[in-house]
């Protein structure tokens, strides 16, 4: 099957953590025998059986944008000048989709759709939780139904959560059947021990923008300020927020970093995001490492953090001081990461368990069109 992957993030090379995920979504369908594989995406290392179809003038642009944070952080910022951006995206998208003789259309994101060309190939389009988003703006609900008319479509969001949504906006003239991303097997393997008799360190891993950090900062102040326990906060900064003084920042980090260094002796990971999510990744991998969740209850959290078995929800800043003292406790919080771990290893699985995933859509696709 020749599949042609459209992506507008991907990690210039193996110490870059923007769009790390798409690295390894894109080294576990080069694995599927019966894939042949094209890629156009800002340029980076691809694994051997990918080849780049990107042109050269596109790919420095898309490593541009890229640099300066993507399609959103350049719409905010430039003002009007920065809708240029998006329309500039779609055209050289378009160029790739009638340039490119395949089988099936990979696509990352729903806006990345627009521009599909009348020829009638099926298309996979992956969904994230910022694209519902996307529905919300005039006629682009239309728009995309008149696109998905013209071929068979298999919606494939990332969390159940995102699937009655989906459903209610082109369950008529789409299939909507939610994928979830995989887990490098290394997170699986590692071996936690909490530190004896040293404050509890708790992790916290995002972008920095106000709504990623939600009420982390409120919440946490009465409770880390003592000296008994550390917050260390990992991630690039994409506003101008202002961290507190007991809160230990680190900037970005690498996964080989937390894997390595943080993951095995944390008490768990923290987040309190508001942040439209759809199933975020750093939380599988703390889960998959078998570390216990504190998170902000909201339903992409709710998906994967079941309260009091694999960590727990909370709704305001007395329900988590009481979750932060429940999980230091030594039993609890072993019980709580085992229970984590193993429903990650039997509901996500690995890269190569997602991309055997995507192969059976592109069939059903080729099957049926």
């Amino acid at each position: 099957m020749r599949v042609l992957l459209i992506s507008t993030s991907y990690p210039r090379d193996i110490s870059d953590w923007r769009g790390i995920f798409m690295r390894h979504l894109v080294a576990a369908i080069a694995r599927v025998p019966s894939v042949e594989l094209s890629v156009w995406s800002p340029p980076g290392e691809l694994p051997d059986r990918a080849k780049t179809v990107v042109a050269r003038k596109d790919a420095d642009w898309l490593e541009h944008l890229m640099a300066i944070g993507g399609i959103s952080h350049s719409m905010r910022d430039r003002g009007w000048r920065g809708w240029f951006a998006p329309v500039r995206l779609l055209r050289m998208i378009g160029r790739a989709y009638r340039n490119q003789d395949v089988d099936v259309y990979h696509i990352n994101w729903l806006q990345c759709a627009l521009p599909l060309p009348r020829n009638g190939k099926p298309a996979l389009i992956t969904v994230l939780g910022n694209d519902l988003k996307l529905l919300r703006l005039p006629l682009m609900c239309t728009l995309l139904r008149r696109i998905m008319k013209r071929r068979r479509v298999a919606i494939c969001p990332n969390a159940d959560w995102m699937r009655e949504p989906l459903e209610a906006s082109f369950g008529d003239i789409a299939d909507v059947c939610s994928i979830s991303f995989g887990i490098e097997p290394a997170w699986y393997e590692i071996e936690r021990g909490l530190r004896l008799g040293q404050p509890h360190r708790w992790l916290t891993v995002t972008r920095l923008t106000a709504d990623k950090l939600g009420s982390l900062f409120d919440w946490s102040s009465k409770f880390f300020r003592d000296g008994t326990r550390e917050l260390h906060l990992f991630g690039p900064m994409q506003e101008g927020v202002a961290i507190p003084e007991w809160v230990h920042y680190h900037g970005p980090v690498t996964p080989e970093q937390l894997m390595f260094c943080w993951f095995p002796t944390a008490c768990g990971l923290i987040t309190l995001s508001r942040h439209a999510e759809g199933r975020p990744q750093v939380m599988l991998e703390a889960m998959a490492a078998g570390l216990p969740i504190i998170a902000s209850d909201m339903p992409a959290h709710a998906s994967i953090v079941f309260d009091g078995e694999t960590g727990r929800l909370c709704d305001n800043a007395s329900v988590y001081g009481n979750a932060l003292a429940e999980l230091e406790n030594e039993e609890t919080n072993r019980r709580m990461g085992d229970a984590a771990r193993r429903w990650v290893a039997t509901e996500v699985g690995t890269w190569d368990d997602c991309a055997k995933r995507y192969e059976s859509i592109y069939r059903r696709l080729l099957e049926t069109h």
